[in-house]
């Protein structure tokens, strides 16, 4: 780690000193060349309340641990259907059902792609066991009608997702869309994430817990409302449970299911950000970068309850820096003016405001 980055990495083991954090991997990329590669804690899931030192005791976070990251995996599952979008072989503006026949909501794979297709919850209710049927899954948003006109208003589409695009995928290129990642995308860049992990790399996970025992209550939101609906069905989606378990590591559920490292996120948005191409190797146009990333909707959120400004798979901030954080506390993104890539992945399932101090001082740093 470059010195001059040092106070990032002294706020990073402060997490750990004043018992906010358990484990996790922190990863900058500045003015192209990575900067800060940092692991600390353990990999085992921690009970609330109890602190875990840097050092990680007798099961520590290594470099090459993977950790479910939430929503951070949406724009990795958008970037194969860009992919596809960038090599000709279908258009933002196609109606989806001209390429998945069947599906009623009048919506074109640009809405999909910016959570405006009117489809943020499953239709019909389903137990734990069904993250792993994709077909399933697949067939009940084909037979959805839209909450909302689509292109109309957003709405994170928050597990369906993943579903949404990777069916596209699916039907366009023939593979599921865990297999076009690893093959079109993770391998070329030397990517170290994936969906529907085998069993060498199920090995390789960190288990999540809570950081306070009325978090999944606390996230889920409302009763009846529709974040309850989009975030709640399939069931367990909150449950450590079900995300520490062989069923959701091996399933493919795109929008919430992304295992990464840090150092692999943020070497994906070193890629984006430098126009596609990564260690010489040119996967996507700089064009296609630009509209990715362009601001596709900007206004009120029905799931998050509050504004948003959504681009083809991220979120887009004031400041122009783009990507996407997870419910438990996981981010990437990148910020195009001052040069830099962040990347945080962690096991402890708590809110956001680890990365705030984080992103100071690297901003002190600069």
């Amino acid at each position: 780690m470059r010195a001059r980055f040092a106070p990032v990495r002294d706020c990073f083991q402060d997490l750990f000193a004043a018992g906010r954090e358990t484990g996790a991997g922190l990863a900058v990329w500045y003015d192209g060349t990575p900067v800060v590669d940092l692991v600390a804690g353990s990999r085992a899931a921690v009970a609330p309340g109890r602190s875990v030192p840097p050092a990680g005791g007798g099961d520590p976070w290594r470099p090459d641990t993977l950790v479910d990251v939430y929503s951070v995996g949406k724009p990795v599952a958008a970037l194969c259907l860009l992919l596809l979008v960038d090599r000709g072989r279908l258009d933002l503006d196609d109606p989806v059902a001209d390429h998945w026949p069947g599906f009623r909501a009048p919506a074109t794979v640009r809405q999909v792609l910016s959570h405006t297709a009117g489809l943020p919850a499953f239709p019909v209710p389903r137990p734990a066991e069904a993250v792993a049927d994709w077909d399933l899954l697949c067939a009940d948003l084909a037979a959805a009608e839209p909450r909302w006109t689509p292109g109309t208003v957003a709405g994170e589409h928050a597990w369906t997702y993943g579903h949404l695009v990777g069916e596209l995928v699916r039907r366009v290129d023939g593979r599921p869309v865990g297999r076009f990642l690893a093959e079109e995308i993770a391998g070329p860049w030397r990517l170290d994430l994936g969906f529907g992990l085998g069993a060498a790399d199920r090995r390789r996970c960190a288990d999540l817990s809570y950081a306070d025992p009325g978090w999944p209550v606390r996230t889920l939101g409302e009763p009846g409302s529709l974040r309850a609906a989009a975030l709640g069905n399939p069931a367990g989606g909150l449950d450590v449970a079900v995300l520490n378990s062989d069923l959701w590591r091996g399933a493919q559920v795109p929008a919430v299911n992304l295992h990464a490292t840090a150092a692999g996120l943020a070497r994906c948005y070193a890629g984006l950000l430098a126009g596609g191409t990564l260690d010489g190797v040119r996967l996507f146009s700089p064009e296609l970068v630009a509209e990715a990333t362009r601001t596709q909707y900007d206004g009120p959120d029905l799931v998050l309850d509050r504004r948003a400004c959504w681009t083809l798979g991220m979120q887009r901030e004031p400041d122009g820096s783009w990507g996407m954080g997870g419910i438990g506390g996981s981010s990437a993104w990148a910020d195009p003016d001052r040069g830099y890539v962040f990347a945080y992945a962690t096991a402890r399932l708590a809110d956001h405001d680890r990365v705030d101090g984080l992103v100071e001082a690297l901003h002190s740093c600069l």
